[in-house]
């Protein structure tokens, strides 16, 4: 398994967190992890991880460009997106290997199928299975199926259903989705809870909105209904 999968995570705030999250991860496996922090309040991050690989930059990128950057500029067949807010409980990487070596270009730990009677605007989980979408909490991919996909959105200054557009790009492209039950736990979401009302909001019906525009009524693009 060594040198086919690497974790990504990105640095914003909360680093008392996210340190705990790192550690997380280094309890249970020792998967290279690349750490992308950008803006100046995440300068100090470096030197808090010095036996990962970790790259700051002074200007702030958004969701979308943090997460290209990572595909980037990684190596390795496969990598995780990973939210700092996920911790491991046990080895999450072992099965996620094994299910892309299958030929799955995109697994992850939470999901579902697009609900189609909701006009889209709504996405059901149907627990382990093939899906429509996987989020940014913990969403594996096959590196260069990813990038030849389109990645990111760059115009995602926000996660919040980005990941769901990102999926379904994937999905566009030919790529089929898994989801299964991991050993992970997500503690406080401070993407979520801890940023500002409005612009979470405002974000993330920018961010929907792509989506309904994009591939609403694209039926063809979706995996069978469960």
């Amino acid at each position: 398994m060594a040198g086919s999968i690497r974790i990504c995570l990105i640095a914003d705030n909360f680093l008392e967190d996210f340190a705990q999250c790192v550690a997380s991860i280094r309890a249970h496996t020792q998967t290279p992890i690349s750490i992308f922090a950008s803006g100046k309040e995440n300068k100090d991050v470096p030197t808090m991880f010095p036996n990962e690989k970790v790259e700051w930059q002074k200007n702030k990128l958004g969701w979308g460009h943090s997460i290209n950057h990572l595909l980037a500029n990684s190596d390795e067949k496969y990598v995780v997106i990973m939210d700092p807010s996920t911790n491991f409980m046990g080895d999450a990487i072992t099965p996620v290997v094994k299910k892309l070596d299958e030929g799955f270009h995109g697994v992850g730990w939470r999901g579902g199928l697009v609900n189609v009677e909701d006009e889209w605007r709504s996405v059901d989980d149907r627990g382990e299975g093939e899906v429509d979408v996987l989020f940014s909490y913990f969403f594996a991919m096959d590196r260069e199926f990813a990038i030849k996909a389109g990645g990111a959105n760059p115009s995602a200054t926000y996660y919040r259903n980005a990941d769901i557009e990102m999926s379904l790009g994937l999905r566009a492209d030919g790529g089929k989705l898994w989801q299964m039950d991991l050993p992970l736990v997500q503690e406080r979401h401070h993407g979520y809870h801890d940023v500002d009302a409005e612009y979470r909001e405002k974000n993330s019906k920018k961010n929907y909105g792509r989506i309904l525009e994009k591939y609403r009524g694209r039926t063809d693009i979706l995996s069978a209904r469960r």
